[in-house]
């Protein structure tokens, strides 16, 4: 989406009854983002997409001709990742599956489970047997690490994420043994949000280690690695992205050491993929001092966009200047000062961005963060208090589209 473009779908709605609020899409950079991903792959790796990041249908629509897949973790998402596409691979991965779930998944057709116990196991060899069918599923091994820093850890340390590797042969022998069931590879997940290629690409050479190992260990063929995502954002500094053109670089001659019968290398990435596509705008309501502090207070907040207080950072934004004021009242502003940017709700954790810098700010303006496009709706508490929701406006091709 052009600056002009986001500029429009903004000041078309400045000046209302309601104050600005709104999510807006950029679905054409999206799909020249996922385009440079994919295109970057070597041979035998393949990019699904993480629908956990965010599952709304014209995202979906927009990724699915470019995606090998969607990778679902509830009943929920294999529902809406069929009602985009009859047919598209579908992988369904997730702690605790319950048993329906397992079922409604083998109805809809899924490419494979990504199991995450041996009691998992059992269920989905129940529904398979019941459905007449044979389900493919990669066991997910919570490793022992070490890992590279990341803002999360899924493995190396206690969490509820997939199977001891202290425990594996269990799983092994239940996945080989239980009717209904093929054993077609692992799933290794192990952080979140990681920035560095070069450690991404040493993870992956653990990755390749471990599987070689357990291959000898058991008597079994890997057929398929899935390596996760946590390929991350950057929010802190926008112009030092993860380097995807260098790591896929580095990826090209160690997927040449993996075995040939390793026929495919799997990633699923969401916030990588559709961050930069999303903004957030939200119009300043207030301004004001209390106890020294300056305060901006916004139509929005962290029950719409909750990532901001999830990963306890101040989200990044700019200030888009709204001259129309059509009220007689005062016009708070600040010029050349620290701000703290919250929301309409009622407790302090309600914070968007603290102690940012901003030039001139007033209200009336419109605050619009960026990258937004990935746990942002997703993950809030939408109906705490009961506040309108936010528009969700997607543009392509120079307008709107629903």
């Amino acid at each position: 989406m052009t600056d002009d473009a986001l500029t429009k779908v903004i000041t078309d709605r400045a000046g209302r009854d309601e104050p600005v609020c709104l999510y807006a899409y950029d679905l054409d950079g999206l799909t020249a983002h996922i385009e440079q991903v994919v295109a970057a792959l070597p041979e035998r790796c393949r990019m699904f997409y993480a629908m956990k990041a965010n599952s709304a249908a014209p995202i979906l629509r927009t990724l699915a001709p470019v995606v090998a897949g969607f990778e679902v973790a509830s009943g929920g998402e294999v529902a809406k990742a069929r009602a985009v596409d009859a047919d598209i691979p579908v992988i369904f991965g997730g702690p605790a599956k319950t048993t329906q779930e397992i079922a409604e998944a083998l109805r809809h057709r899924i490419t494979r489970f990504h199991a995450e116990s041996v009691l998992e196991l059992h269920r989905i060899s129940q529904a398979a047997v019941e459905a007449g069918v044979t389900a493919d599923v990669l066991l997910r091994v919570n490793l022992a690490g070490p890992f590279p820093s990341a803002t999360l850890a899924m493995a190396g340390r206690p969490t509820q994420f997939g199977i001891d590797e202290s425990v594996l042969a269990d799983a092994v022998e239940a996945a080989t043994t239980l009717p209904g069931l093929r054993l077609t590879g692992f799933h290794l997940h192990s952080l979140s949000n990681n920035l560095s290629p070069e450690a991404h690409l040493d993870m992956l050479r653990l990755y390749r280690e471990k599987v070689l190992g357990w291959e000898r260990e058991f008597g079994i063929r890997c057929e398929v690695l899935n390596v996760g995502g946590g390929i991350g954002v950057n929010y802190a500094d926008l112009e030092a992205q993860f380097d995807w053109a260098a790591f896929a670089r580095g990826l090209a001659p160690l997927v040449e050491t993996f075995p040939e019968h390793w026929r495919e290398i799997d990633f699923e990435c969401g916030r990588f993929l559709t961050a930069a596509c999303g903004k957030y705008a939200v119009e300043v309501l207030d301004i004001k001092r209390n106890h020294g502090v300056p305060y901006v207070l916004v139509r929005g907040g962290t029950h719409q966009f909750r990532l901001p207080s999830s990963w306890q950072h101040s989200h990044p934004f700019t200030v888009l200047p709204v001259d129309d004021w059509r009220s007689e009242a005062p016009r708070p502003e600040l010029r050349d000062e620290p701000v703290t940017v919250v929301g309409e709700l009622c407790t302090p954790k309600d914070v968007l961005a603290r102690d940012v810098h901003v030039p001139h700010v007033r209200v009336g303006d419109v605050l619009v963060f960026s990258h937004a496009g990935a746990y942002g709706w997703e993950i809030s508490h939408h109906d705490f208090l009961s506040h309108p929701h936010p528009d969700h406006v997607f543009v392509a091709d120079g307008g709107e589209r629903c």
